[in-house]
């Protein structure tokens, strides 16, 4: 089994290296490549752009489509505590997107209603869905406790941050 293994390597140790015998064969590949490289300038990669990026514009957010500040924060539900970041009623207000436990709301449309409420147009995505809904919040007057109505159903939920 060892002399097969072997012979192989044996024929190849007999060849020798005979450079004269071929002409335009390389014996040393390595040597061959590198006569032909060239210097990049440094501080370049020396990829050049057929033509130069566009400057793409970044869609504004909608007019009136920024959450007030005054309700923007982390919330959770009234007997839910503050130090668990995985609860039901959890939600966390941005300038621009409402983000519930498994769903997440874009601001399309915010007005301001009576009694300080707030509508907000939104479209949302969450489990592999998309919809649009239209919410109620409801700060409360001292600011600790947000009243949520979605389709006619209120949840209550308190400030974290």
């Amino acid at each position: 089994m060892r002399a097969m293994i072997l012979l192989p390597l044996m024929a190849l140790a007999a060849c020798g290296d005979r450079k004269g015998d071929q002409s335009g064969v390389a014996t040393n590949i390595v040597d061959a490549a590198t006569n032909e490289v060239r210097e990049v300038p440094q501080g370049t990669n020396g990829i050049q752009a057929a033509e130069p990026a566009p400057d793409l514009p970044r869609p504004p957010a909608p007019a009136g489509a920024i959450i007030p500040a005054s309700i923007q924060g982390r919330w959770a539900g009234l007997d839910e505590s503050c130090a668990d970041r995985a609860t039901e009623l959890e939600l966390t207000i941005t300038p621009t997107s409402l983000v519930f436990l498994e769903s997440e709301g874009k601001a399309t449309g915010v007005s301001h209603g009576p009694d300080g409420r707030i509508r907000i147009d939104a479209a949302f995505t969450g489990e592999g869905q998309s919809w649009n809904r239209r919410l109620e919040l409801r700060p409360s007057a001292g600011g600790r406790e947000l009243t949520v109505i979605d389709d006619g159903r209120a949840v209550t939920r308190k400030r974290c941050s």
